[in-house]
């Protein structure tokens, strides 16, 4: 029998994929759990597997020598992690870490190879998301050399509620100056600015969003440029309930 994936719980990229047009073998996906700390790709290693988030979070860092993982992008339940397999690439670019726990759906890179090749749908949605990945990308390239920490934060924060689909979520200070390729002290004052303004509250790594509306107008415009930019590229949202045969 085929699996039923439904939004809101399910990962929206697969939702958007109408039960008569996918008929992905039952075996095709498997539900996983992912942990925080958790290392699914390494740089210029094979990727085994495609992840579709759920209600993960998951950070693509870089390298450059002589200075800490700086963070390119986010993953969560509007996309997946493998798209160089989509572009004919079998390695990772870029090391992916779990930093917000859940679940996820899990493929192989054959499968996954085999059901895109002959999915018009798939290669669609993957193509679309693909799009979104690099906006996200050159914004936050862009984000990390030009606008100040405070903004930066803001904007992480927003688009961390979008992928985690919550207000609140639990992230350290020391996490975030990682994410953001800061020192931790910045952090502590852009967070702590934030929380004076009432727009966040923080204790012990959790992290909640009072004021969603105040938060954006902190955030510098490189939250809406990639908000739009999605927007764009997906003019209509899933249904509330989609059939996925997987």
């Amino acid at each position: 029998m085929p699996i039923a994936i439904r939004a809101p719980d399910a990962n929206s990229l697969l939702a958007a994929l109408p039960y008569v047009d996918t008929h992905m073998s039952p075996d095709s996906l498997e539900q996983i759990t992912l942990n925080f700390g958790e290392v699914i790709y390494r740089s210029g290693e094979p990727i085994r597997h495609v992840y579709f988030p759920v209600d993960a979070l998951v950070s693509l860092l870089t390298l450059a020598e002589g200075h800490q993982a700086l963070e390119v992008g986010l993953v969560g339940h509007e996309g997946m992690l493998g798209i160089p397999l989509a572009l004919g690439v079998s390695n990772s670019p870029a090391s992916a870490l779990v930093i917000g726990p859940g679940t996820a759906w899990r493929m192989t890179a054959e499968k996954f190879i085999q059901e895109f090749d002959r999915n018009k749908l798939l290669q669609s949605e993957v193509y679309r998301y693909t799009y979104d990945l690099m906006v996200q990308m050159t914004q936050t390239a862009a984000c990390n050399r030009f606008h100040q920490v405070e903004a930066r934060l803001a904007r992480w924060l927003l688009m961390t509620r979008d992928r985690v689909r919550s207000d609140k979520f639990h992230l350290t200070h020391d996490l975030l100056a990682n994410m953001l390729g800061v020192r931790r002290v910045g952090v502590t004052k852009a967070a702590g600015s934030l929380r004076l303004r009432k727009l966040i509250s923080y204790n012990r790594g959790e992290i909640n969003i009072l004021d969603g509306a105040g938060l954006e107008a902190a955030a510098c415009h490189c939250y809406q440029v990639v908000k739009d930019m999605h927007e764009v590229a997906h003019p209509r949202e899933p249904a509330d309930i989609r059939e996925s045969s997987v």
